[in-house]
Order: structure tokens, then sequence, then C-alpha cells
């Protein structure tokens, strides 16, 4: 597999306004810093199972940006960012996303 195509769910880009959002009321820079490190965190991809698959929901496989775990999965050589979500959450939630 080359470079995979990466494409964001409207969960994942949802999910990525609402802490953009939530840091931007704290800092405009802090809140860009941390848009621009989870978008760029998929493009680390090099092949889809590069990532541990995700403790708590295992049919996703995680990267770890940060206080957030982006969750994907592959198919057909192309990487789907299923939902971005904070470490700091209870399990109990997680384990429902």
């Amino acid at each position: 597999m080359g470079k995979p195509r990466i494409i964001w769910t409207a969960q994942a880009r949802a999910a990525l306004k609402i802490i953009y959002d939530y840091y931007k009321e704290k800092s405009i820079q802090g809140a860009k810093h941390v848009k621009t490190d989870l978008l760029q965190s998929p493009k680390t991809i090099h092949f889809a199972k590069q990532y541990q698959l995700d403790d708590i929901n295992p049919k996703y496989r995680r990267i770890v940006v940060r206080d957030f775990k982006v969750l994907y999965r592959e198919e057909n050589d192309t990487i789907y960012v299923m939902d971005i979500i904070s470490s700091k959450q209870s399990p109990e939630i997680l384990r429902n996303k």
C-alpha cells in the first residue's frame, strides 16, 4: 500500500470543530495548534496497521495526540478518520462511540 488516502467522516469533522471551539475560548493560537496537530496526525500513517487497536473500541485503530484519540479504520487503501475523543472521558462513554 502506498500513501493511503485520508477521508474525515462527518462525525470526526464535528468533533474537531467542538474541540477547536472549546480551545478558542481560552486562546485562538492554542486552538489553532490543537487543530493543526489533530489534522496532521493521520498524515503520519504509512500503513493501515501502523497504530494499535483502541483498547476501549477495538474495531478502530488509534493515534494519540495530546489528550485525544484519533480513531480510524482502513478500507481499500483509504484511511477513514471516524472520530476524535478525549482520552480523559470515562471508559463507559468511550465504549458507546
